[in-house]
């Protein structure tokens, strides 16, 4: 057994060598199955979202037949209580769930999750969950590379990498937004800017777009047409909103956690029952405030089509916030992220319609005001500046509003950071690891993971010998890259910046690994 976990070890050290060539051609695979998994789910919530209009229009002015739809609404949230009994990592977004996985911590069974998650959100939309479908189509597309990885046989460095070029490709497709699909797996996912992610992701992306273009079409999510920019003289309206959307995301952060704590004290409530809640919250506002339902992709078309008044727009907001609270504190397959931007769009709807209404700003400027704040309360939330920018800019499908989603979205990242508020995504990986045991599963222990290093200048690594480093004494450094010349390891190298510097270790001991780097280097896991 000992002799067999040698020839491994070697074995993923000799591929180490050409994994960046290799990790293209398998993020072309990963692309083709995330794509179709992320499309296959994109069009069922399309359907969902026809069924449940239809169902409400052939109810609505009858109470027999109300009733009978909140009946279909208790059915619905028993299905959906019963797959989430089935496979409990289908629950909330997704998004946690990628990340505890690839920092080594649940390994759940990725084809388990794609059905579950597919049928589970099909089920909350035919409801009117306000829920999203890219988180989801994130997880979906991290469990179709992690399929690939099983099926090819991979080793754990490589399924990590396959899981990061699943989740980009699965918001590509989500979105139409490669761009986007790159950077959120990059800034949030994997958490670093590494020419192996960035490569590989570059390529699943790719192709899972090309997959959603040819069942979707190429055009942009919102068809929003910009004919003017904001003058530099207008950037202290920029700047306000960008401070409005930071308090404001930091407060969504705070009441998202606070819906689930008070969903966990229902104790006295079945699993059933606390999902029937939100069940019922959407028959009644199916048939009071039905523009709140589902993703709230009408919302923003109403808001930049029709134009309503700053009461119309808070009272909508008001609703929307409250449903969203609603639906994901529950734990429903389902997430956050299409309502986030939805509720930024309000945001600055309302904003650019005061400051028309009591400042005589340019009405004309009011559709800019909405696309800034999507992306500025992305920014607060989140805390991916990048990706919220890159991500409104393709799904607008202009990039000339750079500068000022830049400012906004920098001003907004900034007050967050002041207000001490965590990403929402870290805060949701720590809500779903809390209480769970975090030992290496059956088997995991005999697992190994290459973990790559850059060597940041000034950093306790600069200058330092590989010998006096103080990694683990179980890690094996693997190999050493200067300006694209390959050093040999050896214990008296001294490091230098710029050093690319790959260890492999077993994943009972990634956790202490990762802290050495992280304190001492910087690191990043392949």
């Amino acid at each position: 057994m000992k002799r067999t976990g040698q020839l491994k070890a070697r074995e993923m050290v000799n591929r180490y060598g050409s994994l960046r060539t290799l990790l293209v051609f398998e993020g072309l695979l990963v692309g083709v199955f995330a794509g179709l998994v992320s499309v296959l789910y994109r069009y069922a919530l399309a359907r969902a979202d026809d069924i449940r209009n239809a169902a409400l229009s052939f109810c609505a002015g009858s109470p027999v037949r109300m009733l009978g739809w909140f009946a279909v609404l208790v059915v619905l949230a028993v299905l959906v209580s019963l797959l989430l009994k089935w496979e409990p990592m289908i629950s909330g977004s997704g998004i946690p769930q990628v990340e505890a996985e690839i920092a080594g911590y649940i390994r759940p069974k990725w084809y388990r999750v794609i059905a579950g998650k597919i049928v589970g959100g099909f089920l909350c939309i035919v409801g009117g969950l306000s829920l999203g479908r890219e988180g989801p189509s994130i997880q979906l597309g991290g469990m179709a590379g992690k399929g690939i990885s099983r099926l090819l046989g991979r080793f754990r460095l490589e399924e990590h990498f396959l899981i990061t070029c699943g989740a980009s490709a699965g918001l590509s497709a989500a979105f139409n937004a490669p761009l986007a699909g790159v950077m959120f797996a990059l800034e949030e996912v994997h958490k670093n800017f590494s020419a192996m992610v960035l490569l590989s992701c570059m390529a699943a992306s790719l192709v899972a777009d090309y997959i959603s273009n040819s069942i979707f079409g190429m055009e942009p999510v919102f068809s929003f047409t910009v004919s003017e920019m904001i003058p530099l003289g207008g950037y202290a309206y920029i700047v306000i909103l960008g401070v409005i959307c930071g308090v404001l995301g930091v407060f969504y952060n705070k009441v998202l956690l606070a819906s689930q704590t008070v969903y966990k004290k229902l104790t006295f409530l079945p699993q059933t029952a606390k999902i029937i809640i939100p069940f019922l919250a959407a028959g009644l506002m199916g048939f009071t405030m039905p523009e709140v339902l589902g993703g709230g992709h009408s919302m923003i078309a109403a808001l930049y089509d029709g134009n309503p008044a700053l009461g119309t727009i808070l009272l909508l907001l008001a609703g929307k916030f409250i449903f969203s609270m609603i639906s994901f504190g529950s734990g429903a397959p389902g997430g956050i992220f299409f309502p986030l931007l939805v509720l930024g769009a309000y945001i600055g709807g309302a904003y650019g319609t005061a400051v028309v209404d009591w400042f005589g700003f340019d009405h004309s400027f009011v559709a800019n005001l909405i696309i800034i704040a999507m992306a500025a309360l992305f920014s607060a939330i989140v805390r991916a500046p990048v990706t919220g920018i890159v991500l409104i800019s393709e799904m607008t499908g202009s990039f000339s509003h750079l500068l000022s989603l830049s400012t906004a979205s920098l001003v907004a990242y900034i007050v967050a950071e002041l207000l001490r508020s965590k990403p929402v995504y870290e805060s949701l990986t720590e809500r779903l690891l809390a209480g769970r045991s975090v030992k290496i599963a059956k088997g995991k222990a005999r697992a190994k993971s290459i973990i790559t290093s850059v060597v940041e200048e000034g950093s306790e690594a600069d200058g330092c010998m590989i010998q006096d480093l103080g990694l683990p004494s179980t890690c094996l450094v693997v190999s050493v890259t200067r300006g694209g010349e390959e050093l040999i390891p050896r214990g008296k190298l001294r490091l230098k910046a710029g050093d690319t510097l790959a260890t492999m270790v077993g994943e009972r001991d990634l956790a202490a690994m990762e802290s050495v780097l992280r304190h001492k280097v910087s690191f990043e896991e392949v």
